[in-house]
């Protein structure tokens, strides 16, 4: 099992997209500067996607003017779409994030594709990005599970994922949308996609809404996933997607990485600080467990 694993922070994009609370372009940069001085390197900092449908990400291009070009960070752009990813390259982004999608059903009512179209228009994403010299990655969503669907059948992601692999992204995510996977689904499907990717990393995206996200991710890195996401206060969830609370937190996928030898280059007590700060941003207390129980 690896020593080290590549966080993702997905609280600016992922994390607010779903809140009923619109965020001031402000309070977002202030997240993502508070988020890279915990140790973030790589951060969803917004989704470029429709604002009348995803209301919470309509000022995407002034969040990345606003927070420039920190030294050493990736700064990602969620993109359903080619008008989608030709306005995150048009705003600077250091890589573009696309999405496909395991359901046909789901992939329809959250981007007007069905599961092969997705990952055409995932391809050509890519493509675009390689053009503009960006890289860019891919996930796949609702990998584990469909809220309107149900079941989906590893095997088809897998496939997917082979597919996906020939475009050349940097790495392909496992999203479990809905937070519905178990231990070991999720081992037995990240071993299955790595082999059929390699070398090219998988990353895992989990959200906790039955309270298995965190042994998931624990699941993910022992089957060899390398890059893991969270989001800072345990926030999240998808405006297509009935029910899917909360991403696995930042500081809580830190604490028990850390604790077990594996390192993510994070500082645990400024994640909590940022978690408290953030909580007082939306009115609420966080979800994750650490922002209750502290830091040690």
């Amino acid at each position: 099992m690896t020593s080290t694993i590549e966080f993702v922070e997905v609280g600016p994009r992922d994390g607010l997209q779903n809140e009923a609370v619109l965020v001031s372009t402000a309070d977002k940069v202030e997240l993502i500067r508070r988020a890279i001085a915990a140790g973030v390197r790589r951060i969803e900092v917004a989704s470029f996607v429709n604002p009348s449908k995803v209301p919470q990400m309509a000022d995407a291009e002034a969040v990345v003017t606003a927070l420039g070009k920190p030294a050493g960070v990736t700064r990602i752009g969620l993109v359903l779409n080619q008008r989608g990813a030709e306005r995150a390259l048009a705003a600077g982004v250091d890589q573009l994030g696309a999405v496909a999608v395991a359901s046909d059903e789901f992939g329809v009512r959250n981007q007007g594709q069905n599961s092969a179209e997705s990952v055409a228009e995932a391809a050509r994403i890519i493509a675009l990005a390689k053009d503009a010299g960006v890289s860019a990655q891919v996930t796949i969503a609702v990998a584990f599970g469909c809220p309107f669907s149900g079941a989906v059948d590893p095997a088809h992601v897998v496939r997917m994922a082979k597919a996906l692999a020939q475009a050349g992204p940097a790495e392909i995510a496992l999203a479990d949308t809905i937070g519905v996977a178990v231990p070991a689904e999720v081992s037995a499907l990240v071993t299955a996609v790595r082999a059929a990717i390699a070398p090219l990393p998988v990353r895992v995206h989990f959200h906790n809404t039955r309270g298995t996200g965190i042994a998931n991710v624990w699941a993910a890195v022992e089957a060899g996933a390398s890059v893991v996401d969270g989001s800072i206060g345990g926030l999240g969830g998808c405006p297509f997607a009935p029910g899917a609370a909360g991403n696995v937190a930042s500081e809580d996928v830190a604490y028990m990485l850390e604790r077990s030898g594996i390192a993510t280059g994070l500082n645990l007590a400024q994640l909590v600080e940022c978690a408290h700060w953030l909580g007082g941003v939306m009115g609420k207390d966080m979800p994750s467990m650490l922002s209750k129980a502290g830091a040690s």
